[in-house]
């Protein structure tokens, strides 16, 4: 796997979370995806637990601004540092985010595996 196709997902992915669009975002996920929101908890257990994790999104947060930086990648895996600011809507209040992606895409370029590890200031 090249390094742009893993840009080219990371891309479209943040991209679709900035604008808001959670189901675009689904649409970078392959179904069977095995997507750990939080490193130390169990991957959610099927594809709608995914769903309910991001139907939320437009209503939660708002003004997002992100960067990345792959920082390792073979055929199948690819490590990202990504930083990210928003305003969280309930409160008004700003994050500052930095996090790492463990990403592995399949041969339609959907993601099949996705560990997240972030901390907010």
């Amino acid at each position: 796997m090249n390094k742009e196709r893993y840009e080219r997902w990371i891309k479209e992915f943040m991209d679709s979370w900035k604008e808001l669009d959670w189901e675009r975002t689904l649409r970078t996920l392959n179904e069977s995806v095995e997507y750990y929101e939080n490193p130390i908890d169990e991957p959610c257990a099927n594809f709608q637990e995914v769903v309910n994790l991001w139907n939320v999104i437009a209503d939660n947060q708002k003004d997002i601004d992100y960067k990345f930086k792959i920082i390792a990648f073979n055929e199948s895996t690819c490590i990202v540092n990504w930083q990210m600011t928003r305003i969280m809507t309930k409160t008004n209040t700003k994050q500052v985010i930095d996090g790492i992606f463990q990403i592995s895409l399949d041969n339609e370029g959907k993601c099949t595996y996705f560990k997240q590890w972030r901390f907010t200031k």
